[in-house]
């Protein structure tokens, strides 16, 4: 299943708000609507859907994905967005092997298919410069 952009958002700001509140204490009610949440957002960081699946086996398996889901957004979201930053100052002082170079550094550690698409495009763009 893909998501558009729009769902994605919804999807993960959700997780955000479910993780804001495991922070101050709560605890993941484990619900079918919450399985199926998870499940559903598994695949959109590179989380397979039988480790989703093996995970929601106990509430405190299952706040360890949500967790583990928000952790891989978070740290992706600030690693393209740094590479970027890199990218487009590479990219203003003429330096394109080098702005590409930010990208494909991404690509050789992001699992989060947003983030590596975001990459891809980045290259792609930078290669119809050169």
């Amino acid at each position: 299943m893909t998501l558009q952009d729009a769902e994605l958002d919804a999807l993960w700001d959700h997780l955000w708000g479910l993780e804001d509140r495991i922070n101050h204490g709560e605890t993941l009610e484990l619900s079918e609507r919450m399985r199926d949440l998870l499940l559903s957002a598994a695949p959109t960081v590179a989380i397979s859907i039988a480790d989703a699946e093996a995970a929601l086996a106990t509430t405190e398996s299952a706040t360890s994905l949500l967790l583990e889901i928000r952790k891989r957004i978070r740290e992706g979201s600030n690693r393209i967005n740094d590479a970027l930053v890199r990218m487009y100052a590479l990219q203003d002082a003429g330096d394109l092997t080098g702005a590409r170079q930010q990208m494909h550094d991404i690509l050789a550690v992001e699992v989060v298919p947003l983030y590596r698409e975001i990459a891809q495009g980045e290259i792609a763009k930078l290669n119809d410069l050169s």
